[in-house]
């Protein structure tokens, strides 16, 4: 029953993700993106209880909302003004947090609870709202609608492999101690099928965005057009890194929910859990990409 429902729940949300990325302007995305991101800081706050931490929920929650507010106000109209303008924005909203958050935990009566207050919301800012705020930003890049099509679709061919390898044939475990479902064997196949996707959706790049752009689901710009073939050696590799760090944010989640002592951060997608179940390795992955986008863009 609970694969019946995790399956129902993916095959739902899926093509509406999809959709929403190819489709939605810059703006309804930062706007869906920040309703993720809230969403799922409330459950990490809420995680943070159960090791005596008392959050400072609605300071948290207007911090992370006016960052995707300024990114859903497009600050350019090229590539590189709107990748210059996240990374500025990006540092100095996370150098900023924590001393916001301490000017306001200053307030509280008992200041024996400010400190790790203050902390995990500037860790919540930093685990969870810049690396959603990557993925809208990702959206503004030359090809950027191919980009994150290609992030998710690596990445969760990578977490169903892992998961269906490493409940058939799995024997050697990963990390007993933080997640002890997780197999060597589930980790070697999600790298295989994460790479194999990531090299397929690069050697198909231009017929897959001729098909979209001719769909109406994308713009010429959201694409890849190029005229050159695209060497699929770096793709073999950042394909492979991307898989590696989303298996790491994976680890983090079931690491802080071991830590607390639950199962799931949440209940609201049915099977699949909270919110951050289904973001944690998303989490660690986009900023991944991002930077090499970034990179490609500003050279």
């Amino acid at each position: 029953m609970q694969l019946l429902k995790r399956v129902l729940t993916a095959v739902i949300l899926i093509p509406i993700v999809l959709v929403l990325i190819l489709k939605a302007p810059i703006s309804a995305l930062a706007v869906i993106a920040a309703v993720v991101a809230l969403l799922t800081v409330h459950e990490l706050l809420k995680l943070s209880e159960s090791y005596g931490i008392k959050p400072l929920r609605w300071p948290t929650y207007i911090y992370v909302g006016l960052f995707f507010l300024l990114l859903a106000i497009n600050p350019g109209d090229t590539p590189l003004l709107e990748t210059g303008s996240f990374s500025h924005s990006a540092v100095f909203a996370a150098a900023l947090a924590p001393f916001v958050f301490l000017t306001i935990a200053m307030s509280r009566a008992d200041l024996t609870t400010a400190f790790p207050a203050a902390l995990v919301s500037a860790f919540s800012f930093a685990y969870v709202a810049l690396p959603l705020g990557f993925l809208v930003q990702l959206r503004e890049q030359w090809a950027g609608a191919f980009l994150l099509v290609y992030l998710l679709l690596v990445v969760w061919a990578g977490d169903i492999f892992a998961y269906f390898v490493g409940k058939s044939i799995g024997r050697h475990r990963m990390s007993p101690r933080i997640s002890p479902n997780k197999t060597w064997e589930g980790a070697a196949a999600s790298v295989v099928a994460s790479v194999g996707v990531g090299v397929l959706l690069y050697r198909y790049a231009l017929p897959i965005s001729s098909w979209l752009l001719q769909a109406h689901f994308i713009e010429r710009r959201d694409g890849y057009f190029g005229n050159q073939p695209i060497p699929l050696w770096p793709v073999f590799w950042i394909s492979a890194g991307l898989n590696v760090a989303a298996q790491l944010g994976d680890l983090v989640e079931s690491l802080i929910k071991r830590g607390a002592g639950v199962k799931d951060s949440g209940a609201i997608l049915p099977g699949h859990g909270g919110m951050l179940d289904r973001v944690d390795a998303l989490l660690f992955a986009a900023p991944v990409l991002w930077y090499y986008a970034a990179w490609r863009v500003m050279h």
